[in-house]
C-alpha cells in the first residue's frame, strides 16, 4: 500500500529463559501488580507465564514464574472479585485456573473428548458485562492451509460460544468458523469483531451489550488476496483495532471502518496475540510464536515477548469474568 506508515516495532523485551515458546497467545496485563501473565497453548504440558513489568515503560523486572497446566489452555482472564482466580478456555471447554498451583477446575466442558482430533478450543474475550466469550477451530479445516479450503469440504464445523456468569452457556455461531480469534469490542460497546484466521477475514457485527446478542453479519477486513492472518487483537480507545498479523513479522492497526493505518514490524514472523497494559495501558505487549516451517527462517525471533508504545494510541484494560 503506497504510502503506509511503517514502524520499527524491535526486538523482543522478553526472551522466555528456555528457549522460544511453540506459540505464545493470551497477555493481559494487572494493574495492581503490574504483571504480565500469558500461555504457551502448544507446550506439552501447556504453560503459563507470570512476568513482573516496569509499569511506566513496561520493561520485565527478573524471570517470569512459569506454571506447568494440565491440558492445553489458549486464552484466560482474571475473575472480578476471585483474586488469584482466572477463567480459561481449555482444550474442550470452560475452566478456572488457580495462578498460585496452576491447578485447572473444569467448569463446562463442550467439545465431547472423542471430537478432540476434529476440534480445539482457541481465542475468547470478556464483554462489558462479564461475560466470556469463547471460539473453536475445525482442526480438519484448518489442516488445508490459509484461504486454502476447498469447496468441496463443505461448511466449517467450527462455533463460537458464550459462557455467562450464572453458568449458562450460549451458542452464538453455530458453524462456519475455521480457526476463531481476534474477538473484542469497541468502545461504545455497539461493535463486536471476530477474526477468521484461516478464511483470513476480519468480521464485525452489531452487538446488544445488555443482551449479549449479535447481528448484521458483514466483513470489515479481507486479508485473502494479500497477506498475514489475522490473529489476537486489541482496540484503542478512538476504537481502531490493533491486529496481531501472524505469519508477517507486523501488527497492523485499522480504523473502525476498515482502512490499513500503518503497521509495526518486529522481528517475529509469527506475532500471535496483543494486550494493553503499562500505568497508563499506552504499551502493546505482543506474545509470539516461533517459526515451524520446514525452511530455515534467518533472524526470526518468535516465540518470545514484546513490547510497543505508540505515541498517539492508548487503551483500556482487559474485561474480567463477573462470575
Amino acid at each position: 500500500m503506497a504510502g503506509l506508515e511503517v514502524i520499527s516495532g524491535g526486538k523482543p523485551f522478553y526472551y522466555c529463559p528456555k528457549g522460544q515458546m511453540i506459540l505464545g497467545e493470551a497477555p493481559i496485563y494487572r494493574a495492581s501488580d503490574s504483571t504480565l501473565h500469558w500461555v504457551d497453548c502448544l507446550a506439552e504440558p501447556g504453560e503459563l507465564y507470570i512476568l513482573k513489568v516496569d509499569p511506566d515503560t513496561g520493561d520485565a523486572v527478573g524471570e517470569a514464574r512459569v506454571l506447568h497446566l494440565d491440558d492445553s489452555v489458549t486464552v484466560q482472564f482474571f475473575r472480578k472479585g476471585k483474586p488469584g482466580s482466572y477463567i480459561a478456555a481449555y482444550y474442550q471447554g470452560v475452566c478456572f485456573i488457580d495462578e498460585a498451583t496452576g491447578k485447572m477446575e473444569v467448569v463446562k466442558e463442550i467439545i465431547p473428548t472423542d471430537q478432540r482430533d476434529n476440534l480445539r478450543f482457541n481465542d475468547g474475550g470478556v464483554d462489558a458485562k462479564g461475560r466470556f466469550w469463547l471460539a473453536e477451530i475445525d482442526k480438519k479445516a484448518m489442516a488445508h492451509g490459509p484461504n486454502q479450503l476447498p469447496a468441496s469440504y463443505g461448511t466449517p464445523k467450527g462455533r463460537l460460544w458464550r459462557y455467562d456468569p450464572d453458568g449458562s452457556l450460549h451458542l452464538m455461531i453455530e458453524d462456519g468458523v475455521v480457526c476463531g480469534n481476534g474477538l473484542g469490542w469497541s468502545p461504545d460497546n455497539k461493535t463486536f469483531y471476530f477474526h477468521d484466521s484461516v478464511a483470513m477475514l476480519v468480521y464485525a457485527y452489531d452487538f446488544d451489550l445488555e443482551t449479549g446478542n449479535i447481528s448484521n453479519k458483514r466483513i470489515l477486513i479481507d486479508r485473502r488476496d494479500s497477506f498475514g492472518e489475522p490473529d489476537g487483537m486489541v482496540v484503542d480507545t478512538n476504537g481502531n483495532l490493533w491486529i496481531a498479523m501472524f505469519d508477517s513479522h507486523r501488527v497492523m492497526v485499522f480504523t473502525p471502518e476498515g482502512r490499513h493505518l500503518k503497521d509495526i514490524t518486529f522481528t517475529a514472523r509469527n506475532p500471535a496475540c496483543t494486550a494493553w497494559g503499562g500505568k497508563n495501558y499506552d504499551i502493546i505487549f505482543l506474545a509470539s510464536g516461533k517459526w515451524r516451517g520446514k525452511r530455515e527462517m534467518p533472524g526470526d525471533e518468535g516465540g518470545h515477548m514484546f513490547k510497543f508504545k505508540p505515541d498517539d494510541a492508548r487503551g483500556q484494560p482487559k474485561h474480567e469474568f463477573a462470575g
